[in-house]
């Protein structure tokens, strides 16, 4: 039987990879694929929790002595370190792989080294292979060790002329339950759900993760972030209900912008801390505005609702743009509908300096 291609393993390692998507934070998505020496696959893993055996050590136990001579294809660089689990290159190693094929370098200088240690022992060692799409499905985690704060999504829901709620506030629902219940798959997927101390006193959102089957509480909940910049969240707020871990950030505990707001560089900095690698905002208007402004915003996702409001809040208020040519220019990556709406995906260009 035909052996399996280099590149269809890594496509499927993507896939693994895939399957960690809102389990393994502060950790990345990993997965990995073992051939034997005649290209057959004999392993298969991924990373699926915090804690837990890593995608390389989840195949090569597949594999056995099958390993033995044969070729890792892996969406990250093996870890080179000794954390809760002990370094992935040395497991190789031991196995008696004689070839690691990589897509994405690990960035994070504390368990990075493992294609030097591979190298070293004479391991064959190959990167870049399907690069892009590895990047792409880790790319909150990747982006997070970068640059040091996490990878931040912006969604809102809104009426096909931009508007989030009717002329008297009531805004229950703008989109459908389909729509809905998509923006609670996108929540089991992050670390961090962000609105701003408006939203809780407008509408006493839980921003919590439920399940699509029988709309349940989610086993992981992401951390509920409200940006109350003066303390003004009510004690009897939805998002103090045990549901979530909650964390009501100040302008005296995270620090104050020139504005005396809450500082949303020092903000994304101290949930980088907290071991927080991609975040959701989710409102209001003037907490989106204020993160466009700074340019903090990495992917919008928008629920865009078949009705006509004419009047009544808008999604975005004050984004820092004047003038049309100062108007934050987006790449569409994606159009999906999502029952009757629309969910679109969208990339912010960046800015000159």
């Amino acid at each position: 039987m035909a052996g399996v291609s280099v590149d269809e393993a890594m496509r499927r390692a993507v896939e693994l990879a895939a399957r960690g998507l809102g389990t393994t934070s502060p950790n990345p998505v990993v997965g990995c694929v073992l051939l034997d020496a005649d290209g057959q696959v004999v392993g298969e893993g991924f990373h699926a929790y915090a804690g837990g055996p890593h995608a390389e050590i989840v195949a090569l136990a597949q594999a056995g002595e099958r390993a033995r001579g044969g070729t890792a294809v892996v969406t990250l660089e093996p870890c080179d370190h000794t954390g809760r689990t002990g370094p992935c290159s040395l497991a190789l190693v031991q196995a008696g792989v004689s070839r690691v094929v990589i897509a994405v370098p690990d960035p994070n200088p504390v368990a990075s080294g493992g294609a030097a240690t591979l190298r070293a022992s004479g391991v064959q060692v190959d990167l870049g292979v399907r690069r892009a799409e590895a990047e792409a499905g880790n790319i909150a985690w990747l982006t997070s060790m970068r640059r040091g704060w996490p990878y931040v999504i912006w969604k809102y829901a809104a009426t096909l002329d931009g508007r989030s709620a009717a002329a008297d506030g009531t805004s229950m629902w703008i989109t459908s339950e389909a729509a809905r219940m998509d923006v609670h798959a996108l929540r089991g997927t992050v670390d961090a759900v962000v609105a701003g101390v408006g939203t809780v006193l407008a509408d006493d959102p839980r921003l919590t993760a439920r399940n699509l089957r029988d709309g349940s509480l989610a086993i992981r909940q992401p951390l509920r972030v409200v940006v109350d910049s003066a303390g003004r969240t009510p004690a009897d707020a939805r998002v103090r209900d045990g549901a979530a871990r909650t964390w009501i950030a100040t302008a005296a505990e995270v620090g104050a912008g020139p504005d005396g707001r809450v500082d949303l560089p020092a903000l994304l900095g101290a949930l980088h801390g907290r071991g927080i690698r991609a975040v959701l905002l989710e409102g209001g208007p003037k907490l989106a505005g204020a993160f466009l402004a700074a340019g903090l915003i990495d992917k919008i996702v928008a629920y865009v609702a078949p009705r006509l409001l004419g009047a009544g809040p808008t999604a975005l208020v004050d984004a820092g743009v004047t003038t049309i040519a100062e108007a934050i220019d987006v790449d569409f990556i994606d159009v999906t509908q999502v029952g009757p709406d629309l969910r679109i995906t969208a990339l912010p260009r960046k800015r000159e300096a």
